[in-house]
């Protein structure tokens, strides 16, 4: 795991277009978030990068998280973008990412971290795997992304 590098954006262009998850409309949203991160300061997005040995190429990028304090409270940061490269996901590094975000968020002083979702059925294995990771359901706004598609809101206590 290490920090975001101006290099890793047309991997992780790739990584979010390949992963089949994300609507066209969404990913230049994750982009432009990744553009920021790659600015000095970085508009308060944090990043982390997973990247795997590959024999042909030294390393690959293979996942990503960007997340950040959420304005306006003490101690509450969401978790904004979490993928993994579609060929790897299974293998754990979700879970490392997590991880990874949580204890930066700990470093900070952080006690929350919250995450969003869509409620589609294509979703479920999202939803699954927040719940894995220990992450609680705590709210649900209906038909909010479009008609069938709510917004799910996931909780986690970090102390």
């Amino acid at each position: 795991m290490r920090g975001l590098e101006t290099r890793d954006r047309t991997p992780l262009e790739r990584l979010l277009v390949g992963t089949d998850a994300f609507r066209p409309d969404e990913i230049p949203v994750a982009l432009e978030l990744i553009d920021l991160g790659l600015t000095p300061g970085g508009g308060g997005y944090r990043f982390v990068v997973a990247e795997l040995a590959d024999d042909v190429r030294g390393a690959a990028v293979v996942g990503y998280a960007c997340f950040g304090a959420t304005p306006c409270t003490l101690g509450t940061f969401d978790l904004y973008w979490i993928a993994v490269d579609k060929a790897r996901q299974g293998l754990g590094i979700g879970k490392l990412l997590v991880r990874a975000v949580e204890d930066a968020v700990r470093a900070d002083g952080g006690r929350l971290v919250l995450i969003e979702t869509g409620g589609k059925p294509s979703y479920a294995a999202q939803r699954a795997f927040y719940a894995s990771a220990g992450y609680v359901e705590v709210a649900r706004v209906p038909d909010f992304y479009e008609e069938g598609d709510d917004r799910v809101i996931y909780r986690k206590k970090l102390r």
